[in-house]
Formats: structure tokens, C-alpha cells, sequence
């Protein structure tokens, strides 16, 4: 059994995360296996787990003693190998069973984890699962007094390239325009799913980084962070290439990098893709989160859509596509959710769209996006805060009057001509400040009138 403490370190909004060997060990690993298949039983869910890996030197580890754990209380367990997380959830919607990925995403090296999902790669967070899976780990679980189960293996890669290409109709597949494409995978799982999706393309690719090293020798897998996008950019630019792709460890995120080097506000991408959708599936509900740009919501009203706004978070997200039956959400982090994809997310699917709509177009990347990039934006900005209520009340009691206010995720405070928003982090003691406004002076001036009411408090 465990403590609660040490879980809570470990168990977060989404997933489950640490560090391996201090905190992700196989007997934990095991343990969880177990809790989960308890989880699932209680769920009434398939009595068969599908399971894929990153490219961690830890992950077929702990795998192997997740399996053990699923298998101790009689369910059975289906190894896919190697995957990106998109391919995980794929291999859950297709075969329709419950399943786990082993994988840190963006995290450094020293970290591995779990994502779970129920069957139909339903999302499992901390309210929608793991805070139960939680309290098995403290509370013990008998083990089941059934036959132990069996683990098999099963190759799907290709299965999962069928399927993304089949989301496009064969007239309007990327085939019409030879694109020059770059593609960083940062040493992570893209290096291994987009050589199989590229090669039946019209693209030519200049791969980086396709290694599949989970020390990271180049740059860390998280292209959120500017500095791991610079080599990328650099290359578009000598390459003279039409885009550059950049995922993150697990390839679930994709960002993109115009022919001239600038990377593509994932706002922006959102837009295009939901135009397209909306092209598809007129009067549909598109998904935006609290931080996308306000664009998102005008693109989509504009072409006959309804958008719907949701907190951030990928379990928020796809709930909320299942609820209005949205067919398409996008986070500014980097995930897009598709309602033909499960409402999973999946870096390679926004990839494929984007390369798509640039290959039947004559257009650059940067003219495509240009009508959707209405609104200077400061980025994410993370601020550590000792007394987080209180730095909240401190910005309601400044910016208020006068101004919407709006407590969806945080706090968003908006008039006609800029917004921000203000969120805590999941798991560490941060503000998380996102503005967005109609002119570069008018967000400066407001994101630094918002960080100075931050800083003014005291700081961990």
C-alpha cells in the first residue's frame, strides 16, 4: 500500500507522472496495474487492457510489470510496443478496449508515467478515475480469484497510418502540390509514426532528430518552449521548405513553422482546421479552451459554426465534444481533438490537415494563416506565487470594475479591445497568465499592469 502523500506528488489532473526509480518503480508500476483493472472491473469495462510505450529506457520496464499487475487480477493484456499516444488511443478506439500509455510526453528523461483511457479511448482524470485507482493504491484491493491473465502482442502501426490517411476523402488528400517538409521529432515517438505516414505521401521530408533516444542528445521534446524550436527553424529557412513540423515526446502535440521561420500560433491552426471542418459538417460545434485566441470563436461563427468555449485540459475538452457533439476542438498548447478520431488528440492528424489544406492551395503557410492571426498574443508566462487565492482576489480587486469577468478556469477578464486570463497550475504553485489584445502596445502595457499585481505578492 501507499501513502497519500507521495501519491499526490505523482497522480495528476491527467495522468500519472515521476520520476523513475525514486518515485516510478516496477513494483509500483505493478500496483497500479492492479488498481486499474479493479478500476475497470467496477466499470463494467472489457476485461482486456491495450498498452503502448515510448521510447524511454524505462517504459517496456514498467510496462512489463503493469502487465504483471493487470494480468494478477485475471484480465488480459495486448502489447502494442513502441507508439505515439495518438496511436494508443487509435489502437483503444479501434479494438474498443480500455488502455495505457507509457510515457512522459514533454518531460526530461528522468521522468516516465501512465495515460489511461477507458474503451473508445475515453479520457480518465482525476475525476474520472484516478482519484479511484488513487484510493485503491492506499486502501489495498484483494486479488481476484480468477485465472491469471495472458499478454499477447499486436502490431497496429499500420492499421494506424490506414486509418489517418481514410479521414481524407481521396480527392482531397495531400497529394496535389510536392511539399518540402521539415520534420524535428525531438528523439521522440514521431520518429517512429511519421517516416510510415510521410512515405505515402507527395512530400519530400528532411527528417531531425528521428532517433528514437529517450536521454534527448538534442533538445527536450517539448516544442511549447522556444528554445527547442530554434534548430527546426533554422533548417526551414536553409531548406527553403514550405513548413516545418514539430511534436512533442509522445507526438499527441504538433506546432508548426511557416516557410519563413515563424512558428504558427496554434490558434491559428485551430481556425484553419475548424474552417475546413465546418466545410465538411456545416453548423457544427467547434471546441476552443479560455486561452485560444478570441479569433477562434469569430473564424467559427463566421463560417456558420457554434463555438463552445471549455476550461483547459484535454479530459475537459473531450467531454464537452461529447456532450454538445462538437467535431472538432483545439487547446492553444498544441492538441487537437477530432470527433473521427475517438475526440482523442492527435499531433500527426492536425499535421496531415495542415499539409492538406497547403498542398490544394497555391498559397504559403504564413498567407494561408494570415486571416486568422488577428490578435497579438503574449504567450504563456508562469509565475511562481506563494498564496495563489490571494493573488487572484488582488487581480479581481484591480482589473474588475469596468471590465467582464469571467471564472470558467481561472479568472478572464476582458473589454472590446484585450482579455487575459490568470489559471493555476495543476501541480505546482504557479499563475499561468495568457493576454491577448488588438495592438503589441496595448498587450505589453496589460500584461505588465497584470505581472506587477502578481509580483507584488510574496513569491516562493
Amino acid at each position: 500500500m501507499f501513502n497519500s502523500e507521495s501519491l499526490d506528488q505523482i497522480i495528476k489532473a491527467y495522468d500519472i507522472r515521476g520520476l523513475v526509480d525514486a518515485q516510478l518503480t516496477p513494483e509500483f508500476a505493478f500496483a497500479v496495474g492492479g488498481a486499474f483493472a479493479r478500476f475497470l472491473e467496477d466499470e463494467r469495462e472489457p476485461a482486456t487492457i491495450v498498452m503502448g510505450e515510448d521510447m524511454r529506457p524505462s517504459s517496456p520496464i514498467l510496462g512489463q510489470a503493469f502487465a504483471d499487475g493487470v494480468c494478477a487480477q485475471g484480465m488480459d493484456v495486448i502489447r502494442i510496443g513502441l507508439a505515439s499516444t495518438d496511436m494508443l488511443y487509435f489502437a483503444s478506439g479501434r479494438l474498443n478496449l480500455p488502455g495505457v500509455m507509457f510515457t512522459a510526453s514533454h518531460n526530461p528523461a528522468a521522468y516516465n508515467g501512465m495515460k489511461l483511457c477507458k474503451s473508445g479511448a475515453r479520457p480518465i482524470g482525476l475525476e474520472s478515475g484516478l482519484a479511484r485507482i488513487k484510493s485503491y493504491l492506499i486502501e489495498g484491493f484483494p486479488i481476484a480469484n480468477r485465472v491469471i491473465g495472458k499478454i499477447s502482442e499486436r502490431s497496429m502501426l499500420d492499421e494506424y497510418v490506414s486509418f489517418l490517411l481514410g479521414v481524407f476523402d481521396s480527392e482531397e488528400s495531400p497529394q496535389e502540390r510536392r511539399l518540402k517538409v521539415v520534420i524535428d521529432a525531438g528523439n521522440g515517438m514521431a520518429g517512429y509514426t511519421a517516416p510510415a505516414v510521410m512515405a505515402k505521401l507527395n512530400v519530400e521530408v528532411i527528417p531531425m532528430y528521428f532517433e528514437l533516444d529517450g536521454t534527448f542528445p538534442n533538445h527536450e521534446a517539448n516544442p511549447i518552449e522556444p528554445a527547442n524550436l530554434v534548430d527546426l527553424q533554422r533548417r526551414v529557412l536553409e531548406e527553403k521548405a514550405d513548413i516545418g513540423l514539430a511534436f512533442d515526446g509522445d507526438a499527441d502535440r504538433c506546432f508548426l513553422i511557416d516557410e519563413k521561420g515563424a512558428l504558427v500560433n496554434p490558434s491559428s491552426l485551430t481556425s484553419l482546421i475548424a474552417v475546413r471542418e465546418l466545410a465538411r459538417k456545416p453548423e457544427s460545434s467547434i471546441i476552443y479552451n479560455v486561452i485560444s485566441s478570441k479569433a477562434v470563436a469569430e473564424v467559427v461563427r463566421e463560417h456558420g459554426g457554434t463555438a463552445v468555449r471549455s476550461r483547459v485540459g484535454h479530459s475537459f475538452i473531450k467531454k464537452l465534444m461529447a456532450d454538445t457533439g462538437a467535431i472538432f476542438g483545439g487547446e492553444h498548447s498544441g492538441h487537437f481533438y477530432f470527433a473521427d478520431f475517438w475526440r482523442a488528440d492527435s499531433g500527426m492528424l492536425a499535421a496531415l490537415y495542415a499539409l492538406t489544406e497547403l498542398a490544394e492551395s497555391d498559397k504559403t503557410l504564413s498567407d494561408l494563416i494570415a486571416p486568422y492571426n488577428r490578435y497579438v498574443s503574449s504567450g504563456e508566462i508562469n509565475t511562481k506565487v506563494l498564496d495563489i487565492p490571494a493573488a487572484i482576489e488582488r487581480i479581481l480587486a484591480q482589473f474588475s470594475t469596468g471590465n467582464e469577468v469571467d471564472q470558467l478556469d481561472g479568472i478572464t477578464i476582458s473589454n472590446s479591445s484585450w482579455w487575459f486570463n490568470v489559471r493555476p497550475s495543476n501541480t505546482e504553485p504557479l499563475l499561468r497568465l495568457n493576454v491577448e489584445a488588438e495592438s503589441r502596445d496595448e498587450m505589453s502595457k496589460v500584461r505588465d499592469e497584470v505581472l506587477a499585481v502578481i509580483c507584488a505578492l510574496p513569491l516562493n
